[in-house]
């Protein structure tokens, strides 16, 4: 077997994983604190990092790793204690106890689900506190009993519990935080997804439109031919007729699949702000992928919570995607929300090439594209009907007016379309 296809494997299996996280444990584990005068016991990095990487990473199997990663701790820092010339019985009597914490730790959240907590970080937190205490006393203890012949005082108990109050929810917060972090970019990257979609199906949906007003047309056809006796002639209509009834069907179907998907929205409101930096951020990234330096500014005069927020980010994120295209090598976007008592104002300003004074009737028509490939290929020229498409569903208005230096696009959208009535 390759050797690279071997390491791969192993990279994505539990082994690799339990390994890993063993190894930063033993690691970490020589980051500590030490309260307790003249003992070996210590409150170490490693507990946090142990707790945070199961949270994170989350093994197969929390009890095997648990085991794993106690022996490999208590190997590690017995092998650490033989090299630096203490006695074999001395060092597994100081470093035997720390099996106890890990393992406790791992048969804890075994045991209760570790799974089934990660939503609640409070319950999260009390759980962790609990599992610290136990863990940490019964290292302590066992190691107190074994070199001193005694077990915890009350101060120790003090210094146990305060620790393991802090220890515990510090790595809760520290989790929640990374989580809440992925949790929105997924939560962008879908709705971005879901925006193009919108986008398409509106498109499709009047497409389809279009597609009825033939088959209806051709069937028309057909039987105005077959009254005058064009047998031939009718027979191509109706043939006509019925093909075109097939892509209507087909895009029936695939319009059901892109309206059920762009309807399964897992939040059901954004503010304007959200939009505004999802659409900075997504747009800023674009321009320099395509070797562009575009400083996007926004200014919002009043924020609001839309329930329109898959299509509002299509708008947007086309316009300001038009924009930083039509920039040569450098320049600046701006973009502006206002609103009154009736609508809310987007608009969208660049300091771009612009557009010719005599493309202006045309730009949001069908096929109007002023992009081309290096090979001179001209692009589809749908991101400006599609935009138009959206705006008329939600009521609005879309103007564009010529500046001495690029070009500036208003959007006009009522605002019972796109506010969302807050529930008292």
């Amino acid at each position: 077997m390759n050797i690279k296809l071997m390491w791969r494997q192993f990279y994505q299996s539990e082994a690799a994983r339990m390994v890993f996280i063993a190894i930063v444990t033993a690691l970490t584990g020589e980051l500590k604190v030490m309260p307790f005068d003249g003992e070996i016991f210590r409150f170490a990095l490693g507990g946090i990092l142990f707790f945070l990487l199961i949270l994170i990473y989350p093994p197969v199997s929390i009890l095997r790793t648990g085991f794993v990663t106690a022996v490999t701790v208590v190997v590690f820092r017995v092998t650490k204690e033989l090299w630096l010339g203490a006695a074999l019985l001395e060092s597994l009597q100081m470093h035997v106890p720390v099996f106890l914490f890990y393992f406790i730790v791992a048969v804890g959240w075994h045991f209760v689900g570790l799974e089934e907590y990660k939503s609640f970080p409070l319950r999260l937190g009390v759980l962790a506190f609990l599992f610290e205490v136990i863990s940490n006393s019964s290292e302590h203890a066992l190691r107190n009993w074994w070199l001193h012949g005694s077990l915890l005082n009350s101060k120790e108990w003090g210094i146990l519990v305060g620790v393991a109050l802090l220890r515990s929810f510090f790595t809760v917060g520290l989790y929640s935080s990374v989580a809440l972090s992925k949790e929105k970019q997924r939560v962008e990257e879908m709705l971005g997804v879901g925006s193009e979609l919108y986008a398409e199906a509106l498109y499709l949906q009047k497409s389809m439109n279009h597609i009825e007003q033939i088959t209806a047309s051709s069937h028309d056809l057909y039987r105005k031919l077959k009254k005058e006796n064009q047998r031939e002639l009718s027979s191509q209509a109706l043939h006509i007729a019925q093909e075109i009834h097939e892509v209507k069907k087909d895009s029936q179907r695939i319009l059901a699949g892109l309206s059920k998907w762009t309807t399964r929205q897992q939040i059901e409101a954004f503010y304007l702000s959200d939009l505004l930096d999802m659409v900075v951020t997504a747009n800023e990234k674009y321009s320099e992928m395509i070797g562009k330096e575009c400083v996007v500014e926004t200014t919002i005069h009043e924020d609001f919570q839309t329930g329109q927020h898959v299509p509002l980010l299509a708008v947007l994120n086309n316009l300001t995607a038009n924009a930083v295209e039509a920039i040569e090598e450098k320049g600046h976007i701006f973009i502006t929300i206002n609103s009154n008592e009736e609508s809310v104002y987007f608009s969208v300003r660049d300091t771009g090439k612009g557009i010719p004074i005599e493309h202006e009737d045309v730009i949001f028509e069908p096929g109007y594209t002023t992009k081309f490939t290096d090979q001179g290929t001209a692009a589809t020229g749908i991101g400006l009907s599609h935009v138009s498409t959206i705006i008329d569903a939600m009521q609005g208005m879309i103007a564009v007016e010529r500046l001495d230096k690029g070009l500036i696009v208003t959007v006009k959208i009522p605002l019972k379309s796109i506010m969302k009535e807050i529930e008292t």
